[in-house]
């Protein structure tokens, strides 16, 4: 599915090519001109979790960690995770509570484990990342 604007449309997949700084380059069925695809510019992409290809064991979509509680090896609670982004280095979660928002890199050296069946994530803070 292509949406953008709260409205969404089927589209099928062609052909995916890689790009310069990990992007990927689409072509579309049916989408045959220039104008045609510089008109999707901006629509993000849906594909139906059942599509999706399987994973590793230690491997995960993003959105399956919206909601995982974060802990530090401490014991202390810094919330919930709301959303993944990419930095071209590594992906950082949006750690939320009701006071505060943390933003926690997803690198071996913090990350200690993710625990899918109890919906956790335990990390350990490199100095300064919770001030």
């Amino acid at each position: 599915m292509l949406e953008r604007g709260g409205v969404a449309r089927q589209a099928r997949i062609a052909a995916v090519s890689p790009i310069p700084r990990g992007r990927l380059l689409l072509a579309f069925t049916g989408i045959t001109d220039r104008n045609a695809a510089e008109a999707l510019a901006g629509h993000r992409i849906l594909v139906a979790e059942a599509d999706l290809p399987p994973l590793g064991a230690d491997e995960f979509y993003h959105h399956e960690l919206v909601g995982f509680a974060v802990d530090t090896i401490g014991g202390e609670h810094l919330g919930a995770v709301v959303e993944t982004f990419s930095t071209g280095l590594n992906d950082v979660w949006v750690v939320r509570d009701a006071a505060r928002e943390y933003l926690i890199p997803v690198i071996a050296d913090v990350v200690r484990t993710i625990d899918r069946d109890a919906r956790r994530i335990v990390v350990d803070p490199i100095p300064g990342l919770l001030d």
